[in-house]
């Protein structure tokens, strides 16, 4: 099956063009005011396999009535990455104005195309059709399966299709269509016979397509026409507010909390306690016979090998988290109506390429800190840490989608256009981003003199090794987001409205303060143990969240959906892989830091007293 060609987004030549583009495609939003009679264009957009959200085609490649000429919608950034193709369609439709049984086309069907439509069917798929920017959804046909000796397999072909649209004043708040009092044309196997008052015969099939307008009139103002689209059931609803999932991760949050502040403050002022007995004696000079974290002072801030590819995690990690809050919040601004197409992936792409400075200043700066010299490298490290895999797995993926003339196969002008984005904003961010924190930065702040000579660390015990760190550090943030994560699932790899970003807030300072708590536990014990190397070991404790994550969403592949085949699996798994390694990066940074200003704490407080 081959997508249909469309009018695709031109390429922008210069990078003001890039920016305006950009911001267009973002905000570009606007109600319409119709008058009576007036026409209300309805476009035709993709059809696909019921459960598999990501793999879609154009609407017109199946062999149903179309115009001599497609004309196709001009589309957004954001319409484009979410597969839309959308394309004025035959159907008539006048503003408050009824219409019963309008013939669209009559068409004539060669056995192969008789073939199409019973396999699209069977395949359950469905249709999308966009009227003044509320999608309208259908299945293409009726599928019926009974007993079982004998078997009786039906399969027919809706015809006629009923829309029901609903107005305010002078706009159009909602609109679905029914197939409530119609017969499907049944598309039996083989040929040569009158099914249903159609024509059949010589390999072929006639048939009559034909649609009924009716409007009805709504109390919703424009401006809520949203909650009507939200509580529209066609697709199963299951996204409700989860409130006790959000009282048990704040439980969780409470007991850390009280775990880290209460029990490891206690633990730290018996060590002050016993460390500090002679105030004259200074970090250098305490007594060699002791042990634990103390004995370790003249080691626990030696720089770790591979600076440079730490500092661009904690760059990049640091990049996400920007780019994460401004997501929220803005969609706690309303800026993400359901209405808009794919304004979400528009934002995203943005905000990447504007926070790219995030993750060349965060890099550079502390690469620059920890007597790093390699600084060009370093900035380059940083500016592909993220983008190289992405390029990969979208490379991948696209690939697969053209090869089965999905429209989510990005069109060539699209990739022009986000390669330029990278190009002319997002690496030249990185790159000022970088220069600027090397020339601000400062020297790394140590409160204890580091020897030359390294100390021997002892043997560890098996429970402070890196895996089982790796494991609770892990397992405690993605248990605090296990609930909530299952809706996020349904929401980008299904066909739910996420709506609750209140929530999502919350969660997210949840899973944000629980690695960060988990990361200042495990450090501490691993100091205690005479074992100064937690600059690495802090980054994968609680950066092991991304594989809990990605063994999750293996799960919820085999066990919460129905997805299948090559082309939606291919999506499924590479970008879930992704979105492990952003939660990876992120909490990685975000424990680093914590653990970084703890230590300088308790050996800060050590040197003063």
């Amino acid at each position: 099956m081959r997508s249909g060609t469309g009018r695709r987004p031109g390429g922008c030549q210069r990078t003001m063009g890039l920016h305006c583009f950009l911001i267009l495609s973002l905000f570009s939003y606007w109600a319409v005011g119709y008058k009576q009679g007036d026409n209300v264009t309805l476009y035709v957009n993709k059809v696909g396999p019921y459960h598999n959200p990501q793999e879609t085609y154009h609407f017109y490649t199946l062999p149903v009535c179309r115009p001599e000429k497609v004309h196709h919608k001009s589309l957004s950034l954001g319409e484009v990455l979410d597969g839309d193709r959308m394309a004025e369609s035959l159907y008539y439709i006048r503003f408050r104005e009824n219409v019963e049984k309008k013939p669209l086309c009559k068409l004539t069907l060669s056995e192969k195309q008789v073939d199409e439509l019973r396999k699209a069917i069977e395949e359950l798929f469905y249709f999308e059709f966009v009227l003044e920017d509320i999608p309208i959804w259908g299945f293409v046909g009726y599928i019926e399966e009974s007993g079982f000796l004998p078997h009786s397999h039906k399969v027919g072909l809706w015809t006629h299709l009923d829309f029901n649209i609903e107005y305010n004043s002078d706009s159009v708040i909602f609109a679905n269509v029914s197939v409530k009092d119609v017969k499907p044309v049944p598309l039996e196997e083989g040929a040569g016979a009158v099914v249903g008052g159609v024509g059949v015969g010589g390999g072929g099939l006639t048939v009559t397509h034909t649609y009924s307008v009716r409007w009805f009139e709504s109390t919703l103002p424009h401006a809520r026409r949203a909650e009507r689209l939200r509580d529209y059931s066609f697709f199963p609803k299951t996204l409700e507010i989860h409130w006790l999932s959000i009282i048990n991760s704040l439980v969780l949050v409470v007991l850390l909390l009280g775990f880290v502040i209460i029990i490891l403050m206690r633990v730290l002022k018996n060590d002050f306690a016993r460390y500090n007995v002679e105030e004259e004696g200074g970090c250098d000079d305490l007594d060699q016979g002791d042990n634990g974290w103390k004995i370790i002072h003249t080691d626990v801030f030696r720089f770790p090998p591979y600076k440079s590819l730490l500092c661009a995690v904690l760059g990049v990690g640091a990049q996400f988290l920007t780019l994460a809050t401004g997501i929220i919040f803005m969609a706690l601004l309303g800026m993400f109506n359901v209405h808009r197409h794919g304004s979400i992936n528009s934002t995203a792409i943005v905000l990447y390429a504007l926070t790219s400075c995030v993750s060349g200043y965060v890099s550079c700066s502390f690469y620059t800190q920890i007597n790093g010299q390699r600084w060009v490298w370093n900035i380059i490290l940083t500016s592909s840490l993220f983008s190289a895999p992405l390029f990969l797995t979208w490379s991948v993926v696209n690939s697969i989608h053209w090869w089965s003339g999905s429209t989510q196969a990005l069109p060539a002008t699209t990739v022009l256009l986000i390669l330029g984005a990278w190009v002319l904003v997002g690496f030249p961010l990185t790159v000022i981003g970088g220069i600027v924190g090397k020339n601000r930065a400062g020297s790394f702040q140590a409160p204890c003199r580091t020897r030359k000579i390294a100390r021997q660390i002892p043997t560890q015990p098996w429970y402070k090794h890196t895996v089982v760190h790796m494991a609770i550090g892990g397992f405690l943030p993605f248990s605090a987001i296990s609930v909530e994560l299952y809706y996020i699932f349904a929401t980008v790899w299904g066909r739910e409205y996420y709506t609750l970003y209140g929530i999502l807030l919350c969660v997210f300072a949840i899973l944000l303060s629980v690695g960060a708590c988990i990361s200042v536990a495990l450090t501490y014990f691993l100091l205690s143990g005479e074992d100064y190397r937690w600059w690495w070991r802090s980054v994968l404790s609680t950066g092991s969240t991304g594989l809990f994550i990605f063994v999750y969403s293996v799960f919820y592949y085999r066990n919460r959906s129905s997805m299948s085949g090559l082309v939606q699996s291919t999506e499924f798994f590479g970008y879930s892989l992704l979105t492990a390694m952003v939660f990876s990066l992120m909490l990685g940074s975000v424990s680093f830091w914590a653990s970084l200003a703890f230590i300088r704490y308790i050996y800060r407080s050590l040197k003063m007293d």
